[in-house]
């Protein structure tokens, strides 16, 4: 029955197919999405969207995590999405989700300020409240999601008194006015009957115009967040309905470190725009309707007759020159146990940094693999290695926490000893939606690879959502119909 219904499909739909008839019901955890303005996952699915891993097929499943954001509840600790997994809600089937560029995404335009969302729930709870939060006026858009790119505070929420959510019921809120151009909006359904709330984020390009006296329509902000360096530019973009006016495009260098100061250089960009633009004026208005530039965020205001819809304000960072990061305490030699050893080493920065270490054996496969978060001296870091005996080559890439600087380093070493390992292709669950007859991967938790079985129940091995691991290999309780251990 199945191999008749595959035979109407091909590629990619057919293991997708598999995979939804192979998936037992009661173990699917599918409960809601925002359906309008459709969230990031749903544009997977629409096709809006490429690159998007499981969410594409589970738009509904996507950022269901503790509730609790921004804060803890009751004054408890953290709670909510990790920062960096916002989108995602911190499960790997969905971590593309938190990808974050300021071109990665389709945008849906906001031309109106009073929005409707409305929420499509496939498998309804009780929800104590609907909330919705939008980013920040300057928020970076090539850097990952996390508490600090949003406003602190719900700008629309909606009780939901505990009860099932009525099927077709829209939540009116409005758009605050000094929010336009590029932002995200996230939606959160805090439910009522289990510890989860469902985060769902949304790509939006808001055009819509405010409602100002004199005929000036508010079309963005300078921001006023990100350090710089002199060297650095910075260029507040206009954008008209045909695109990108240089007309109306200003742009400022940063020449000492007293510029760089965040309130500083969007003053100076708010003077410089005032100074040479008629139609554009930057700063705060004050009850006469005057618009003063000020140290610190700046809104910006058009006239009708420029044309222009929304600016968007981007640094142009150079290169820190002086940063610095070392690999250090590699050892010459690491000796195997049975395939494994444990490399144990060091890490100099003189700059806060995100940094990945991986070890590759001779034919530049990865046997292993750490990040973290580093700075200054005595960073000790560990990498768990699985590999034969043989030349291999340590590599490690950092990435300054402001995003202006990578640097890399490098060094040979030997692995000695004993051998046996099984390789492997994946860390369970990276690459889960390529898994096939044949895939093999380590499970971190058990320490042990696992071989996907052949067709037909191949299919089984791609299943996997945190609240429904039951194939999940070496833990899932009917892993071995899907997996054998090597």
């Amino acid at each position: 029955m199945i191999k008749k219904e595959l035979s109407r499909w091909g590629g990619a739909s057919s293991l997708a197919l598999l995979s939804a008839l192979l998936l037992p019901t009661q173990g699917v955890q599918a409960h809601g999405y925002l359906n309008d303005p459709p969230s990031r996952a749903l544009q997977c699915q629409k096709g809006l969207n490429k690159d998007c891993g499981g969410a594409q097929y589970e738009p509904q499943s996507v950022g269901e995590t503790f509730k609790g954001f921004p804060a803890g509840v009751g004054g408890a600790p953290l709670q909510g999405p990790v920062d960096g997994k916002i989108a995602s809600g911190g499960h790997g089937l969905f971590a593309a989700m938190d990808v974050q560029s300021a071109d990665r995404w389709y945008k849906t335009e906001i031309k109106d300020r009073t929005i409707k969302f409305d929420w499509k729930y496939t498998a309804p709870h009780p929800a104590t409240k609907h909330e919705y939060f939008v980013t920040r006026n300057g928020w970076n858009p090539n850097l990952p999601l996390t508490r600090a790119s949003f406003e602190s505070t719900p700008f629309c929420s909606v009780d939901g008194g505990n009860v099932l959510p009525t099927p077709g019921a829209k939540h009116e809120c409005v758009i605050p006015q000094d929010k336009n151009g590029s932002h995200v909006l996230l939606g959160i359904w805090t439910v009522g009957d289990t510890d989860a709330a469902f985060y769902n984020v949304v790509d939006v390009n808001i055009i819509a115009e405010a409602d100002l006296p004199g005929g000036w329509s508010n079309v963005g902000s300078t921001g006023a967040s990100t350090p710089l360096l002199p060297g650095d530019k910075v260029k507040a973009r206009a954008f008209t309905a045909n695109g990108e006016s240089a007309a109306h495009s200003v742009e400022i260098s940063i020449d000492n470190a007293e510029e760089g100061k965040p309130e500083n250089w969007a003053f100076k960009l708010a003077e410089t725009i005032n100074k040479t633009q008629s139609l554009i004026q930057a700063g705060i208005r004050d009850e006469q309707g005057n618009v003063v530039p000020v140290k610190g965020q700046n809104n910006l205001y058009a006239q009708k007759d420029s044309g222009v819809v929304r600016y968007e304000v981007a640094p142009q960072m150079q290169q820190d020159k002086d940063a610095k990061m070392l690999l250090s305490s590699v050892a010459e030699e690491y000796q195997l146990e049975k395939g494994r050893t444990t490399m144990n080493f060091t890490v100099l920065a003189n700059r806060e940094m995100n940094v990945e270490a991986t070890l590759y054996n001779a034919n530049n496969k990865a046997v292993g693999t750490v990040k973290t978060l580093v700075q200054g001296s005595g960073n000790w870091l560990a990498i768990d290695v699985r590999s034969e005996p043989g030349a291999h080559v340590v590599k490690l890439i950092g990435t300054t926490t402001d995003g202006r600087t990578v640097l890399q380093d490098s060094k040979p070493l030997n692995l000695t000893g004993e051998g046996g390992a099984h390789d492997y292709h994946f860390v369970f669950p990276q690459g889960l939606e390529t898994y096939t007859a044949g895939t093999r991967v380590l499970h971190p938790q058990t320490g042990e690879v696992y071989e996907c079985k052949p067709f037909p129940v191949s299919g089984y091995c791609k299943q996997y959502i945190p609240t429904a691991n039951g194939y999940e290999p070496g833990v899932g309780h009917h892993w071995q119909d899907a997996w054998d251990q090597l």
